[in-house]
């Protein structure tokens, strides 16, 4: 047995205990819990990719686990999560299975990266780790401002950014990847500019800022597409 070329797939695996661990939580009434497991699984995400880039192990099956793991953590853990929120408002309805649009999404939004040879600079529809975080953190977001609780206790809001996030997820829409071919400024400004916001953000509100980061992420991504189409 090849140690060496497992150990990427070992670090995926905890992804996916993560995502699943989060779910439980979801189920629990535990939103909160549910987002520390969501971070320690996006954290695990970026962690397999480096692993088996620095040991050269890169496998098909590893591929494939990646975004099996994927689906349960970045699909159907924030899928839950909305569910979780829309009961809320809409306590007798059967309304809140459209939060299952996002995991049906995210299923389509990683089956098309596994083929699509685009995205190898850039992402096509936003990253479902960008979109899980965006929703998990939400109740972090809540606690912090007035407005912000008053949105994700509304329904109608809630619908809208289901639908809205949804469609992100599998859009024609080109996104900033943060990868550098170089460090100038003027070939990556707008890199530059979703560090800047996320290190504001991040250190100014912690995990409510993470909404912030995703938004700034979308539309710095939706300008530099008019100032320099792909």
């Amino acid at each position: 047995m090849n140690i060496k070329k497992n150990i990427p797939n070992a670090i995926t695996c905890m992804n996916l205990a993560s995502g699943m661990a989060g779910i439980y939580y979801v189920l629990e009434g535990n939103l909160y819990a549910a987002t520390y497991f969501t971070l320690a699984a996006a954290m695990f995400d970026f962690l397999d990719g480096m692993v088996a880039r620095l040991l050269k192990v890169h496998s098909e099956i590893g591929k494939q686990l990646d975004s099996l793991a994927d689906m349960v953590t970045f699909g159907v853990l924030p899928s839950f999560v909305l569910f979780q929120l829309m009961k809320v408002p809409f306590p007798d309805s059967y309304l809140p299975f459209c939060a299952f649009l996002i995991g049906i999404q995210s299923a389509m939004r990683l089956a098309k990266f596994n083929i699509d040879t685009r995205q190898s600079d850039r992402f096509i529809g936003v990253p479902t780790p960008a979109n899980a975080l965006l929703v998990c953190t939400l109740p972090f977001l809540a606690d912090r401002f007035s407005w912000a609780d008053s949105m994700i206790q509304n329904g109608i809001f809630l619908l809208a950014m289901t639908l809205v996030l949804a469609m992100l997820l599998t859009a024609e829409l080109p996104l900033i990847a943060l990868k550098f071919k170089n460090f100038g400024w003027a070939d990556n400004i707008f890199r530059y500019l979703v560090i800047a916001i996320a290190v504001v953000s991040i250190l100014g509100l912690g995990l409510a800022g993470v909404p912030f980061v995703i938004v700034g992420y979308i539309l710095l991504s939706i300008i530099e597409n008019q100032v320099k189409p792909a």
